[in-house]
């Protein structure tokens, strides 16, 4: 498809609009009630599903309320906290590090800052965009797995690669093509869609709502 970028910034708009009444509810599935919260849930969810993370946080923000907690805290207690998360030893590290971090340089609170957020230990840039879209509120592009795959499938994104090393790429590719204040919700839409239609193999193209605005060259299921 060869479009202006002004072509593709309609075309964002509309591919919004149908996706918003195709999942009115997407969000972030990560429980939370505090940038802490949705932080400390986000390092955990890395390889390990939302749903298994929500069953383990509740006991784990009971305990650790604060960002010293989780700092003070021995690995092998943080390690027996999270057993029941993939890679949670290495989560426990990352974990404790930016903690710590937050204790030492911004007085135990999450700071609203791309920047300060992505320099913290163990948290890169996706984690950082979570938590400034969601706990704060701000426009922020979240580049996960079904991000990578659907924005490049409709070429939002000029990489098709879904490897994780175009993520930067990609985030501000659809940061230049989609309004600042739909960043965050493009981006739940869009891994919404990929979670339920758009899949790696076999999407369900046959089913989607924004087919008719999708240049995919493989789309399956199709007349």
């Amino acid at each position: 498809m060869t479009e202006t970028a002004e072509e593709k910034k309609k075309r964002t708009k509309k591919i919004i609009n149908r996706l918003a009444k195709e999942y009115p509810d997407a969000r972030v599935l990560l429980d939370y009630t505090n940038p802490l919260e949705l932080l400390v849930a986000t390092v955990l969810s890395a390889q390990c599903t939302d749903a298994r993370v929500n069953e383990t946080t509740p006991a784990i923000f009971a305990k650790y309320k604060k960002a010293k907690h989780y700092a003070d805290a021995s690995l092998e207690e943080l390690q027996d906290a999270f057993k029941q998360i993939g890679l949670f030893r290495n989560k426990s590290k990352a974990i404790k590090s930016a903690c710590t971090e937050l204790v030492e340089k911004h007085g135990g609170e999450v700071p609203d800052d791309i920047e300060a957020l992505s320099a913290l230990p163990g948290v890169g840039r996706k984690t950082a965009n979570v938590v400034l879209g969601n706990a704060f509120g701000r426009p922020a592009v979240i580049v996960d797995t079904h991000v990578l795959r659907v924005g490049g499938r409709l070429g939002l994104a000029s990489e098709h690669n879904v490897k994780k090393k175009y993520a930067d790429k990609v985030e501000q590719e659809l940061m230049g093509t989609a309004p600042k204040s739909q960043w965050t919700r493009l981006s739940h839409l869009l891994s919404w869609h990929g979670r339920n239609i758009c899949f790696a193999r076999k999407p369900k193209c046959s089913d989607c709502v924004i087919s008719g605005l999708c240049p995919y060259p493989d789309k399956t299921g199709t007349a």
